[in-house]
């Protein structure tokens, strides 16, 4: 397979390793530069951490994983076994490293930056999925649905309400929700709830899977090509080329960029780069006949998981996992999922046995921060992982600055925090 590619039609050849929803979108945007572009994956395209997230773009997300007050209250999260916080044991000594830096991550200054880089993402979340799929075709892909955060308990007004002055000091529109207008808008949850906030310009996608399939038609159809076939290595070559070596052969390329996921790391090690990514374990259930249940997209704040109504059904996301990549699930996760969801609505109780499970990988950096860079040295190789519970959200916006970055174009936000050497 060595040198069998794009050079030989005249036009520039790219490799994307890596085919969940920011590889994809990276291919594509790959292909409006002018390249022929190659995708690699382990598994069919789509079937890694974007096949299983709850399909709400989360652009309100805007702190950091590691805050003072994620920290104070990690230890009651973990020890409570029906909490949301997860860390095996098995996995520990090996998680010690990383878990110093996410606590460092929390020290004002880090947090502040962190913070201004999350935001900047975010804020042009949606714009960028609409530039990414207008072209396409696929803007019917988007759904503007609006979101709801909800409390349980009435002790917790004023944690509402501290929450959404906070959100309006950047610009992000609440109304709140009195138990009368919960049990109106979600007649199914709204008995069990005391108050919410609600945003009223929040996006959904119909389904994470169903899109990522579309992409990655609109892929094949500008003549990319997909090898289900794991790489080994990442090469820069001796003029200005990037070599790429899977399991079914190696190939030389103008450009490769690695966007792998929790895979990344053990690709960086031979470019001679090291980054604290770590794989975060998210747990999902999917209540197939159940997608009518809710109206909204639903977050609660005091059990930790978000709730989607998608074209597969009624999606429930939640457990945050350090628990690397060679470990099985633990079916102990889906039963709390299950207890939690039946908790908020009841009806859902006579259906856990017939629903869904999964897990997936999702890649976090101690700061929360992707890596959206080229490397320092050998300018043909690109990076873009790291996006942790916003992977789906960030995805277009990442793949437009990946591109500047490995264009050596201005961008339109500061990105020396994205950068692969920050650590």
């Amino acid at each position: 397979m060595k040198n069998r590619h794009a050079s030989s039609k005249g036009m520039p050849a790219c490799a994307v390793i890596g085919a969940g929803v920011l590889g994809l979108c990276s291919a594509i945007q790959a292909q409006r530069k002018g390249y022929r572009v190659t995708l690699y994956d382990r598994q069919p395209p789509g079937k890694g951490a974007s096949y299983g997230n709850a399909g709400y773009l989360a652009c309100e997300l805007i702190d950091p994983l590691a805050t003072p007050e994620t920290l104070r209250q990690a230890p009651k999260l973990w020890l409570d076994p029906d909490g949301p916080l997860a860390l095996p044991l098995r996995h520990l000594p090996a998680l010690v490293p990383w878990l110093l830096r996410f606590v460092a991550s929390a020290r004002p200054k880090a947090l502040a930056e962190s913070q201004k880089a999350l935001r900047a993402l975010n804020e042009d979340a949606v714009p960028a999925w609409t530039r990414l799929l207008e072209p396409l075709g696929l803007t019917q892909h988007l759904v503007k649905s609006g979101y709801m955060l909800v409390w349980e308990s009435d002790a917790k007004q004023e944690q509402a309400k501290t929450h959404a002055d906070y959100l309006a000091r950047f610009n992000i529109q609440t109304q709140w929700l009195d138990k009368a207008d919960l049990v109106t808008m979600e007649p199914e949850m709204g008995a069990q709830l005391s108050h919410g906030l609600f945003f009223p310009n929040a996006w959904r996608v119909q389904e994470p899977y169903m899109l990522v399939e579309a992409l990655y038609a609109a892929f094949l159809r500008e003549g990319g090509r997909f090898f289900e076939s794991a790489v080994e290595k990442v090469l820069p070559t001796g003029n200005g080329q990037a070599e790429v070596r899977s399991e079914d052969g190696s190939e030389v390329f103008d450009r490769a960029i690695i966007c792998a996921g929790a895979w990344s790391r053990s690709l960086l090690k031979p470019l001679g780069l090291s980054v604290p990514l770590e794989a975060e374990r998210g747990y999902h259930l999917t209540y197939p006949e159940q997608k009518a249940v809710l109206n909204y997209p639903m977050g609660s704040a005091e059990r930790r998981l978000v709730m989607t109504p998608l074209a597969s059904g009624l999606r429930v996301v939640g457990m945050s996992e350090l628990g690397g990549l060679s470990l099985s699930p633990f079916k102990r996760r889906y039963e709390v999922l299950k207890k939690h969801a039946s908790a908020l609505i009841p009806s859902l109780k006579a259906h856990s046995e017939r629903c869904e499970t999964w897990m997936g990988h999702r890649p976090t950096l101690p700061d929360s921060l992707p890596v959206l860079d080229r490397h320092p040295e050998h300018p043909q190789i690109g990076f873009a992982f790291g996006n942790q519970h916003l992977g789906l959200t960030q995805a277009a916006i990442s793949s437009e600055l990946l591109w500047c970055a490995l264009d050596g174009e201005k961008a339109p936000v500061d990105m020396a925090p994205y950068r692969v050497t920050r650590f």
